[in-house]
């Protein structure tokens, strides 16, 4: 199988400078770090993660590309990925500080509905972004022989390397602001500014998507 793949030590590294530059996927995990600590962050990594998932299997088949070729699916998906984006910042700009049990089973339940609240934004803010799936379309063929036996379980395998590297990166991310913000125990105490300022670039990141008329395939 791995003679059905391309430059696999390039592909490796492209893949992590990718992940490591900062973008929506970045703010989402540092912010909930900042705020929430590691945990959080890393659920949040966890979630972005799987819905990276969903647009690798999608263009391994092929739905992809169809979405990419067809006008009104590409600009379904598009303005869907957008209004979620705006919900999400603007979740982020009307949240007051979490209020409730601090300890005992409803302290670990409250925990554990915010975790997965964490997890699933993550995980639609990628699903439902139309920049992801392009960006897997252009990125990862270029890693595939010409003559390679099956296309496409050699996406497939490459897809899993991106996502799995890109999982530590962004663990990475969360462990790094979780530690900033331990280290500055009053900085953390005081995190709705910069809740408020995450909000908002969300909010402008689904603006620039409804208006995009053409995406450029990035991450």
């Amino acid at each position: 199988m791995l003679a059905d793949i391309d430059s696999l030590g390039l592909f490796v590294v492209a893949g992590l400078l990718l992940n490591l530059t900062p973008g929506p996927d970045v703010l989402y995990i540092v912010g909930h770090a900042l705020r929430s600590g590691a945990r959080a962050g890393m659920v949040a990594a966890l979630g972005i993660t799987a819905g990276c998932f969903v647009h690798i299997v999608a263009a391994a088949v092929g739905v992809s590309a169809l979405v990419a070729a067809s006008a009104t699916a590409f600009a379904l998906l598009k303005w869907l990925g957008a209004a979620y984006l705006v919900y999400v910042g603007t979740s982020m700009l009307l949240a007051r500080r979490r209020s409730g049990p601090e300890w005992g089973e409803g302290a670990a339940s409250a925990e554990r509905q915010g975790l997965k609240k964490v997890f699933l934004q993550g995980f639609w803010t990628n699903a439902l972004n139309p920049k992801v799936a392009l960006f897997f379309l252009a990125f990862v063929p270029q890693f595939i022989a010409p003559g390679a036996s099956d296309k496409t379980l050699a996406f497939l395998l490459l897809g899993l390397l991106f996502n799995l590297n890109g999982l530590w990166v962004n663990i990475g991310w969360a462990l790094l602001a979780a530690w900033v913000a331990g280290r500055l125990g009053a900085l953390r105490r005081s995190m709705a500014w910069l809740q408020r300022v995450a909000g908002a670039l969300f909010i402008g990141f689904g603006l620039r998507l409804a208006l995009a008329e053409a995406l450029v395939p990035s991450r």
